[in-house]
């Protein structure tokens, strides 16, 4: 639908002073070594902000001034031919109309709470922007929830809004009745639905003129639901300016963005990582968010589009930078990418290397949660230590601790955590929203206790174990799965695989490895693919972590993230 609107012109939004857009925003890109980027790193976080006005509409005015690039701040295309670019001007044009539709026809007032499930398409920006405008709390969710995780959202949250398209829709309208909070129902979609307000008919008499409500900065702006990779997701609730202000380290210095730069990350508009790459890490920076629609991920044309499109910087989950390099990858060239960055889980080193091999480009590697921006990474300037997350970001004080609290020497693993007391960071998630038990039992002394297990090296580098439910104690030797996972997955038997521990009566438990093989070896005989993957596995790490039990598996269990629930595979395995 928005690909019909012609460009508007905004109203001029009153700036206010509170939050300073920085000389690191405009072209120039320059590697800071990581002691200068700790000693530059001085956010100031006012006691009034509000991204979209104190930063959206501050570059809208930077445009005017004629002192920011050409680059649009949206750039969506459809693979069909379809595109949407709109400056900064344009968003807020757009943004203010949405604005007035959900306070208006929604009737959703200040800190009221709204589920936003959509895929990617321009609206879903529109929203989260008009969202900000109205201090509503935007609850994203991925298209791929089904009705029951539809059902548990909208009960647990108490969701006053619904908005969503075609494909979701026939989902809540399951479960609606059973939703007493629910009030209105929002589709964005061409046609009509009995029960639902129709998104483009209102937009279309909706008017721009809207005034940006007055939010505190540790105000509620969102909840994002984690990945549900240890149990039932929690709400974690983040302020205006955790991610608002928070995210500035990593759009300055991970992703090395400049308002001259386009950047694509791939994320599911569901998690909280499309909030950390998708909107405030490049607009804080002005850069240009490049969105293709993709409904399903294909590797091909990912490769196709860094070909085509001028993307500077990419961003992209490890088992989506593995599907590149083996999908004919010296066949693309890539004329405009400098920065590659990954996150979510640990990545490869086999992949990094042969994809800085065909590429000539380093992927740099970060490390946070749901509840924090980021929390380890390789900076642009670092030397990369391959498997490694990187060093501690400015943004925290990262230590690794015991059950005790105490701080671990570098070589010893323990519990990664963030130092919360005197000073708990501004750029930590609020709470677990309606849940202050978890709140509280996320807390460790003066830590934040994030549930990873890490080790941090001489230099400073921190390496990432496992989450601590997935640790592995076999025969006194404690076991990381990533480990064990990283050398499977070097084997061109292997696609991909899980780790966790098994009852043993002689060691108490051992390692045992699902495994997904690649078609080409499915019908080897098991028993000596067994032996190999676990000869080979001997000679990539210490024999000692080798699985001694393996079962071969056409798919392993998955969170709606992708993320691999090993808590599942964990618990199967003692059941029986």
């Amino acid at each position: 639908f928005l690909l019909k609107i012609p460009s508007a012109m905004s109203l001029r939004a009153p700036l206010r002073r509170s939050f300073q857009l920085c000389s690191r925003c405009y072209p120039v890109h320059a590697s800071l070594s990581y002691e200068a980027i700790k000693q530059q790193y001085r956010p100031e976080v006012p006691e009034y902000f509000n991204f979209a006005r104190d930063v959206l509409d501050r570059w809208t005015e930077v445009e005017k001034e004629g002192k920011k690039s050409k680059n649009p701040a949206l750039w969506w295309v459809d693979g069909a031919g379809g595109e949407v670019r709109w400056s900064f001007e344009e968003l807020g044009v757009l943004s203010r109309k949405v604005a007035n539709v959900l306070s208006d026809a929604c009737g959703l007032q200040q800190g009221d709470r709204a589920i936003l499930i959509l895929p990617r398409i321009p609206e879903w920006w529109l929203m989260n922007v008009a969202c900000m405008r109205t201090g509503t709390v935007l609850i994203p969710g991925t298209p791929q929830l089904t009705a029951k995780d539809i059902l548990h959202r909208l009960q647990k949250s108490k969701a006053k809004c619904v908005i969503t398209d075609d494909s979701v829709a026939p989902a809540v309208d399951l479960v609606g009745a059973e939703c007493q909070s629910l009030k209105f129902k929002l589709l964005v979609s061409e046609g009509h639905r009995e029960g639902w307000l129709s998104f483009r008919d209102l937009l279309k008499n909706a008017s721009s003129d809207h005034k940006c409500v007055t939010t505190k900065c540790r105000d509620p702006m969102a909840i994002y639901f984690t990945s549900g990779t240890t149990g039932s997701p929690k709400m974690t609730e983040h302020s205006h300016s955790s991610y608002g202000i928070g995210l500035t380290v990593s759009g300055r210095y991970w992703l090395d963005l400049t308002s001259s730069d386009i950047f694509w990350n791939t994320s599911d508009t569901g998690w909280a990582k499309s909030a950390w790459s998708s909107i405030f890490s490049p607009w804080i920076q002005g850069a240009c968010v490049f969105v293709h629609e993709m409904p399903h991920f294909d590797p091909s044309v990912v490769l196709e589009s860094l070909s085509r499109f001028p993307v500077t910087v990419f961003c992209s989950p490890p088992t989506a930078y593995r599907m590149y390099v083996q999908h004919k990858l010296p066949s693309y060239t890539f004329k405009s990418l400098r920065h590659c960055v990954s996150a979510g889980e640990p990545i490869n080193p086999d992949v990094m290397e042969e994809w800085k091999a065909q590429t000539g480009l380093d992927i740099y590697e970060g490390y946070g949660q749901t509840e924090t921006v980021l929390i380890c990474g390789n900076f642009k300037g670092m030397k990369i230590k391959p498997g490694s997350m990187g060093k501690p970001s400015p943004a925290y004080d990262v230590k690794i601790i015991d059950e005790n609290s105490n701080i671990l020497p570098p070589g010893k693993e323990g519990d990664i955590a963030i130092r919360v007391k005197p000073t708990r960071p501004l750029f930590l998630f609020t709470c677990y929203a309606d849940d202050p038990e978890k709140t509280e039992a996320a807390i460790r002394g003066d830590f934040y206790v994030t549930g990873d297990r890490g080790i941090m090296d001489e230099d400073g580098y921190f390496w990432f174990v496992g989450r601590a439910d997935d640790v592995i104690n076999s025969a006194g030797y404690r076991i990381g799965p990533f480990e064990v996972e990283s050398a499977l997955v070097e084997h061109p038997a292997v696609v991909e695989s899980a780790v966790v521990s098994s009852p043993d009566p002689i060691r108490g438990e051992v390692v045992k490895a699902f495994v997904v093989l690649t078609s080409d070896y499915a019908s080897h005989d098991p028993e000596k693919m067994i032996k190999e993957l676990q000869d080979h596995v001997k000679k990539v790490t210490a024999p000692y972590k080798y699985p001694r039990k393996m079962e071969f598996v056409q798919q392993l269990p998955k969170t709606v993230s992708g993320k691999i629930r090993r808590n599942e595979l964990r618990q199967k395995e003692w059941r029986k």
